[in-house]
């Protein structure tokens, strides 16, 4: 039996396929670990983050007492020679600038691992029930037991992870299915919503304010020590959320033919959900429910970068460019008073849920 041998134009061919393979994609050596990346991609998400440290480094001179951008280096060290200046951009603005950097970049990495997961673009914590079951979490603290800052996060962990296992077993029980997941969260997230009403409702005056400031979603107070245990909690979670990213991208072709190509499909839908639920908790935990960045953040990255694929960076760089812009808005729009920026990224989430959902239905009649 003979062997076929590729035709004199058919290896022209092979080569020019290989030669734009090459360039559309690059390698990125990280030790022992080499990853992929497409070139309009990586060329994305590098602006934007450029453009979120920009937008921090902006927020830093910011506020009441103004600081002077080429001042901001040396006041950060407390080098500036100013106390006044040392404590504001020191103490006062880097920790929030850190932690809306953080913040958004793990409300983009989970809301790209929802949407991938379900393969559905509402399938977001927000959407899911996981950001509201984290806040009920919250409130059971606050309003029941009269808790502080400290156990009141505990309580939104606690209540992300568990409204997480709650919705993922009543889905998994008719077969795993996105759509199925989606429906089996919005119901799960309009029962903890009425649940947070009614221990608002009952909980003690002073109570009901606290909770009502922590709904809405601020950085007001955050603290270095916040933003330090939060900075490396979401430091060791991403990284296991870009590792698992290759597997991810299989199972969107099909639970069957991520099986054939050696993915352990169980375990690692349990894996992704487990670490997407865990940053979402730890945001809610450290800021308050932050609407709608999850839901946004992959969207907006598909669109810049031009690619269809999900890059969970480059979702994580974006929904750290929402957040920390978000923050701006709400500081200054009605200077000297303060705005949640979970009203900012609230009204901008709201106004892009009803514009994604009009394109889909365009779509569909076309």
């Amino acid at each position: 039996m003979s062997r076929r041998t590729p035709t004199p134009q058919a290896a022209p061919d092979v080569e020019a396929a290989r030669a734009a393979r090459a360039r559309r994609y690059v390698l990125l050596r990280l030790g022992p670990v080499v990853l992929r990346a497409e070139r309009r991609a990586l060329t994305a998400g590098i602006l934007t983050l450029v453009a979120a440290l920009l937008c921090g480094a902006v927020a830093l001179t910011l506020g009441d007492y103004g600081v002077p951008l080429a001042k901001v280096p040396a006041a950060l060290y407390g080098l500036s020679g100013d106390p006044m200046m040392d404590f504001f951009v020191g103490q006062m603005r880097a920790p929030r600038v850190l932690l809306a950097l953080v913040v958004g970049a793990a409300l983009g990495v989970s809301g790209g691992v929802f949407q991938t997961l379900t393969r559905n673009p509402l399938g977001s914590p927000d959407i899911t029930g996981f950001t509201t079951g984290a806040a009920t979490g919250a409130l059971i603290q606050i309003i029941v037991f009269e808790a502080g800052a400290l156990a009141t996060s505990l309580g939104a962990l606690v209540g992300g992870l568990a409204t997480g296992a709650v919705v993922y077993l009543l889905a998994k029980g008719g077969g795993m299915n996105g759509t199925r997941f989606v429906l089996i969260g919005i119901g799960v997230a309009a029962i903890l919503q009425g649940m947070n009403s009614l221990l608002i409702v009952k909980g003690s005056l002073a109570a009901a304010q606290t909770a009502a400031i922590w709904m809405s979603g601020s950085f007001n107070a955050t603290t270095w020590p916040t933003a330090t245990v939060v900075t490396i909690l979401v430091g060791i979670l991403i990284p296991g959320a870009l590792y698992l990213a290759r597997p991810l991208a299989m199972m969107t072709c099909g639970d069957e033919l991520a099986t054939g190509l050696g993915v352990n499909v169980p375990r690692t839908r349990i894996l992704l959900l487990g670490v997407a639920i865990a940053l979402v908790a730890v945001a809610v935990a450290a800021a308050g429910p932050i609407g709608f960045v999850a839901l946004a953040a992959p969207h907006i990255s598909r669109k810049v970068s031009r690619t269809s694929k999900a890059g969970l960076a480059g979702a994580a760089v974006t929904g750290a460019l929402i957040v920390v812009v978000s923050d701006i808005i709400a500081q200054r729009i009605f200077a000297p008073t303060q705005l949640p920026v979970g009203v900012v990224t609230g009204v901008a989430g709201g106004c892009y849920l009803v514009w994604l959902l009009a394109n889909q239905w365009r779509n569909q009649r076309h």
